[in-house]
């Protein structure tokens, strides 16, 4: 089934996390452009244990990359649809076939695989109702082994994050 492809197959040993660590984690959430030197200052440490601990978290994954959060609106991205889809046939191959193409569509941001009614959830970002409706009678329906897809349209964001700790 689809759902089983996405699963982690990394085996790398789970990296214990001090309060050190998590410190640090919190600061670079916050703000991904702080500097070490910044981060030193704040928690009471010399620059070298705070740069050793960044490169470990680094290495073992704990940090998977650094990135810049845009307002949707001022790239005229302004509209968000969360997508629900069911595929037509749920083998390994439609399942691995359906998240090539998902992955090639540049409005799908987010793609989870859900349990219950529906396969996948999409998170979509166009410029306006015109362009979803583009996005999805010439790119989303022609997916193949599409099934059935119910599209939710997000009125107003309450709470967005990406802080874990």
């Amino acid at each position: 089934m689809a759902k089983a492809i996405l699963k982690d197959d990394s085996t790398t040993e789970q990296l214990v996390l001090d309060s050190k660590d998590l410190a640090i984690l919190h600061l670079l959430q916050k703000n991904a452009r702080v500097t070490v030197k910044e981060i030193s200052d704040q928690m009471h440490l010399s620059t070298t244990p705070v740069h050793e601990r960044i490169k470990r978290m680094e290495a073992s994954g704990v940090i998977k990359q650094y990135a810049t959060l845009l307002d949707h609106n001022k790239v005229k991205k302004g509209l968000m649809v969360i997508c629900y889809v069911s595929l037509k046939e749920h083998s390994k191959k439609a399942g691995v076939k359906f998240i090539e193409m998902i992955e090639a569509l540049n409005e799908v941001i987010e793609c989870y695989s859900i349990s219950g009614e529906f396969d996948f959830m999409l998170k979509v970002v166009c410029e306006d109702m015109n362009a979803y409706y583009d996005f999805h009678v010439n790119k989303l329906s022609q997916v193949e082994n599409m099934g059935k897809v119910q599209s939710v349209f997000v009125m107003g964001i309450i709470k967005q994050t990406h802080q874990l700790v």
